[in-house]
């Protein structure tokens, strides 16, 4: 019995209610070691906030060892981009991976659900994301 193809066409159907939103995620994990990582780490972190600031970067990060204290160089980049040509020459242009020091895969992701909550207070101008 074969499984039926089911689109992306399928899924907005299904969650038109939904936010539907295109985003791109960047998998990056390190190419030889973690030497290189550290050593394009402080040029790949202003990348990653130049993204942030020209409106691309939706939200980024480290993947933890399962001990949730050591790093392997791992990380997840999540990205607004054109379309997947983009979102990988975007990956492209990270100093992280035009050194060669990590390798990236991307794959297309769509954000149905979720919640942020952000509590500003106006007096003292201090917030918090939860």
């Amino acid at each position: 019995m074969s499984v039926p193809k089911v689109t992306k066409q399928d899924v907005l159907n299904a969650s038109s209610e939904m936010l539907n939103k295109d985003l791109y995620v960047v998998f990056t994990k390190p190419e030889n070691g973690m030497k290189a990582v550290m050593e394009n780490l402080e040029e790949h972190l202003k990348f990653q906030v130049s993204l942030e600031k020209n409106g691309v970067m939706f939200g980024a990060g480290p993947f933890w060892e399962d001990n949730e204290i050591d790093w392997n160089g791992e990380g997840m980049v999540i990205i607004r981009a054109n379309s997947l040509d983009h979102a990988k020459q975007i990956a492209a242009s990270d100093p992280m991976h035009q050194s060669g020091a990590r390798n990236f895969t991307v794959r297309p992701w769509l954000l149905n659900e979720g919640n942020i909550q952000v509590s500003l207070d106006y007096s003292t101008g201090k917030f918090k994301l939860k």
